[in-house]
Parts: structure tokens; sequence; C-alpha cells
């Protein structure tokens, strides 16, 4: 087992130390690239009159600072991935010391509607989204949130097989991560697709050979003009005719080009993403399937989008008033651009789309990986039959600190409904959390907080928070009412496993009584799995009379005129309530 705290530390000094050796060799290279023009300058000044020399100083110079710059653009690359890396390993300190509410809390992916997802802190601040979250790219944060809210019990042993393997590939990991985040997009991949996809092209097919025939055409004109073959005053109007050409299309190629440049950095990103995916070697079923997606036959898929992103960056040269004037007046250079883009949409623009999802799902994943890694103390559930009983040891919370955290027992068998009563604070809603969690977890593949878990796969829905709606008018008691009704026509079309907590909250005392113990009796006949939490004692009698039901509390004792709780889950019915000691500890009555 890894100590991810020394692991992250070694990292850091290895990527202090390699950025402060890239540092020195950029600043050494300035240098350089600085006397180079300096003495290259000089040289022409005093080699003017002698042609023949004068020459041989420009190239000579001018190659040795294309090159010396060529070698700067290079360190610049690693040095601004080693700072990103440095960051990442940073930062890994940071959250693990529970230092992660500047991270995105994913509140826009928050659905009050959802099965559980407002109810167990799924999103926002101190949520597990914001703990869990590493993605990289705005689509690959989407495709990690919709796994966390899938409720998807099929194929889970596939899903851990892959969250292991990438949680053995820590430096793979960090190099994704650091690759996306370091080229910051305009437009995201939805927006790319919805133009692919509406584009219609504009330019013949003819285009395919006019640029090629035009640059021909030019070079000998050149060449006769320059030889006096023809009047010199021919190139001049040849450029005029290619001009003429190119303004037929220009508005049209004016939209291309907009478009295109708020698009080649995503183009880019993904491009690298993708080299990254296909030349990693996996071995789980999962990650080699979604390998096997971008594995064309005839090229690789990131040199299909690098192909993209060259003719893309090609057509913004048009913004350079000398290369756009002769370019496209002697070579159609627009043309020419334009009509290789064209091509590349008719031919890949229904495949685009599948190695986006491909590098989302890694992004994504790239999260559980990370997660798996830095705790690898959890446990992978194993998977028994669909129907059949639960069993977690030590189930605790994960984002509580280990060193506060009580971890419990829990056994629930199929069809069974627990009844949970206990004083405030006592730790009710903590635990119908913590189980939630652990269902949520286990579905999604990912190790849970406990020291063993034999889990049957189970779909969740809950009902702990319910507020009331002056936009669509509705009164507490009524959204409590809607949800609890959704509850009921869900497990009529599937099983899930119901957590609620103090149900009926806004009515009378009386009649919450009587309406809880209805619901319950109805979730029991429907042969429902789950578990209610409550202050009603009343309601615990419900175990004498069905089988399916048992009573479990936690408790709270006053000791030495202080409140004490031992957060601990206990068989049996809470005798201790705490309301009336608080109120009177806090003066308030």
């Amino acid at each position: 087992m890894t100590n991810t705290t020394n692991f992250y530390k070694s990292n850091i000094a290895q990527y202090t130390s390699e950025l402060s050796k890239r540092y020195k060799q950029l600043t050494s290279l300035s240098i350089a690239r600085l006397l180079v023009f300096i003495a290259t300058a000089v040289g022409l000044y005093f080699t003017f009159s002698n042609w023949l020399v004068f020459g041989g100083v420009l190239i000579t110079g001018t190659i040795i600072f294309i090159v010396l710059l060529s070698y700067y653009t290079n360190i610049k690359s690693a040095y601004r991935l080693k700072q990103e890396l440095l960051q990442i390993n940073q930062e890994e300190i940071k959250i693990a010391s529970g230092d992660f509410f500047h991270k995105q809390e994913g509140l826009q992916f928050l659905n009050s509607k959802h099965n559980y997802a407002l109810d167990i802190d799924l999103f926002g601040r101190g949520s597990f989204f914001q703990f869990l979250d590493r993605t990289a790219t705005v689509d690959g944060t989407i495709t990690l949130t919709n796994n966390l809210k899938a409720n998807d019990i099929k194929n889970i042993t596939t899903r851990q097989d892959a969250i292991k393997e990438l949680s053995q590939k820590t430096e793979w990991r960090q190099q994704f991560q650091a690759t996306a985040s370091l080229i910051q997009v305009e437009t995201d991949a939805k927006s790319i697709l919805k133009f692919l996809n509406s584009h219609q092209s504009f330019l013949p097919k003819i285009f395919k050979f006019i640029p090629l025939v035009m640059s021909l055409i030019t070079l000998v004109i050149g060449v006769l003009a320059f030889t006096k073959v023809i009047p010199i005053a021919i190139i001049g109007y040849w450029l005029f005719i290619g001009l003429f050409i190119t303004g037929r299309y220009l508005k049209k190629i004016n939209v291309l080009s907009v478009n295109t440049d708020k698009m080649r950095d995503t183009f880019r990103q993904y491009s690298a993403l993708l080299h990254a995916i296909e030349t990693e070697t996996f071995t789980s079923k999962l990650l080699l399937e979604k390998q096997a997606e971008i594995n064309l036959k005839e090229k690789k898929a990131s040199t299909i989008l690098n192909e993209l992103s060259k003719a893309m960056d090609a057509l913004d040269n048009r913004n350079n008033l000398i290369s756009a004037i002769f370019g496209n007046g002697y070579f159609l250079t627009d043309i020419k651009h334009t009509y290789t883009i064209e091509q590349w949409i008719k031919q890949y623009k229904s495949t685009v789309s599948h190695w986006f999802d491909v590098v989302s799902f890694f992004d994504a994943y790239n999260s559980f990986g990370n997660y798996a890694f830095n705790h690898q103390q959890y446990v992978y559930p194993d998977i028994v039959e669909v129907n059949k009983d639960t069993k977690v040891t030590q189930l605790g919370h994960p984002l509580l600190k280990t060193e506060k955290r009580i971890d419990n027992d829990f056994e629930i068998k199929n069809q069974e409904f627990f009844i949970i009563t206990g004083a405030n604070m006592a730790g009710k809603s903590t635990f119908l959390r913590t189980v939630s969690l652990h269902i949520v977890m286990a579905n999604v593949g990912l190790p849970v907080c406990a020291t063993s878990s034999i889990y049957s796969p189970v779909k969740l829905i809950t009902s702990m928070r319910t507020s009331d709606s002056l936009t669509d008018d509705s009164s507490y008691f009524f959204s409590e009412l809607t949800r609890l009704k959704y509850i009921v026509d869900a497990i009529k079309e599937d099983n899930y496993f119901i957590i609620l907590d103090e149900i009926l909250k806004g009515t009378n005392s009386t009649d919450k009584a009587i309406g809880s113990r209805k619901f319950v009796e109805k979730l029991v006949a429907s042969h429902a799995t789950g578990i209610i939490a409550t202050h009603d004692l009343s309601l615990c009698d419900i175990e004498s009379e069905l089988e399916e039901v048992k009573n479990y509390y936690f408790d709270a004792q006053i000791i030495d005129d202080e409140l004490y709780f031992d957060y601990t889950f206990k068989k049996g019915v809470c005798q201790n309530m705490n309301a009336s000691f608080l109120l009177k500890k806090m003066e308030i009555v």
C-alpha cells in the first residue's frame, strides 16, 4: 500500500527541482537568442558593402535564431507541464488535509427531483462531488456527474476493474490531467458537434485542384517575368485574378474562420488527450473497449484531429495582411485550407462525437482512479446477486475525518425495513447519508469507506429534504407528499433501497404518527427494503406486528450534566431524548 502523502511530497520535490533546471535553461536560451540577434545585427552592419558575406551572415544568424527559438519553445512547453504537475500534487496534499472548499461545487448539476442527489449532499459546498472531482474538461465533469447520478446497478465489477487499474496508473493520470488543464478552451464539445453537423460545404470539388494549379501558374509567371520573357506587370495582374477568385467565397470563408478560431484550442486539447489514451496499455475490459472506439484502421484519432488543428492554424494566418493578400492572390491559401477543413468535416463529423465521449469518459474515470489511489484503505464491495442481503463492516462516511469518525456495522436483509430512533444530533441523519453514499459509490464501482462490504446491487431513492416552493405554489407538506407519491410509484416499476428521514413533518404529531405508520406498512407490503429515521417512538410498535420491520437507535446520555453521544448503531428503541435538556443547557428556557 502506497503512502499517498509521501508519494505527493516526493513528486513535489521532484517537479520543483526539474522546474528550477528548466528555468535556468530558459534563461540561458533567452540570453543566447539576444546575443545571436546582436551578433547578427553587428555582422550585417559591417558586411553591408559585401553582399555575399552579408547574405551569409543573415542566413546563418536567422537559422541559429530559429533553432534557438524552437528549442526555447519546446523547453517552455515542458516547463509549463511540470508547473501543472507540481500544482496537481500540491493540490492533493491540500485536499487530503480537508482544504477542498475552493473547488467547483457542481450546483449546476443538482436537480431537486433526482432520486437522491439533493438529500445526500452529492453536490454543493463540502459535497462528495467537490471532494472527488479532478476533471479537466467541461464534458468530463458532466460525465462524472452523470455517473454519480446514474443509479446503474449493471456491470459494477467491470467498472471496479477499470477504476482499480487507473488507480495504479498514477503517472499517466497526472499527465492526462496536466495536459488537459494546460489548454484553456473557448468552445465546449457540445457546441463544436452542433457546428460540425450543421455546416454546409460551399466549395465545389473542383477546388481540390485549383489552388495547386494556381500555385504552379504563379511559379511559371514568376520565372518568366524574372527572365524578362513576359512583362513584370503580369505578376500584378495575376495577383488580382487570385484575389477575385477568393473574393467570391470570402464572406463564407470569414464565417468558417470565425467558428474554427473558437474551436482550435479544443481540438488541440482533445488531440493531445486522445494521443495519451491511444499510446497507453490497458488490461481491464471497460478501458480496452473505450480505447478500441478511437482506434481506426487508417490513422489514429489523435493524428486526424491534429490534421484539422493544423488546417485551422493555417487558415488563421489570413489575419496577417501580407499573407492574406499575396497568399490568396498567388496561391489561393484561404480556399485551399477551407477546402481541407470542409472535407475533414464531411468525412469525420459523425465520428468526432465518439472521440469526445471517450476523452470525457477517461477524464471522469481519472477522478475515480485518483480517489481509489488516495483511499487504498477502503474496500471494493463484493458484488452478490440482486435481491440478496447486504452486509457492511465498519461503515463510515468518507468525508468525515478518520480520527473523529465513528464506524458502524450494517446488515440488512432483502425486503427488511429498519426504523431508527434517536436523540437530536445523535447521528441518525449522518448514518442515513452514510448508507446512501455507500450504495451510490458501490454502484459507480468505487471503493467504499468500510473494512468489508458484501453488496447486493440496488437502486437508491430517498426523501430526506423537502421544501416549499413559491414559484410552484406548493406548500412544504404538499412537496413532501409529492415526493412520497413519487417513491410509491417508483417501487412499482423497479426495486429500490428507500431511505426516509422524519417524514410528514408538515402536519400535527397525531396525524404524522398515523400517516407515517400507514406509509411504512405500505412500503413493507410492497416488499420494499430500506430505512426510516424518526423521533416518533410509537412507530417502533410496528416491529411486533410485522416480521420485516426491525428497530435500531442512536443513543444520547447525560453524564455530569453534559450531553454525550457515542454515535453507535444499536438494536432496539431509543429511550433518551435531549431536546428539553438542550433548551435548558443553552438557557433558552
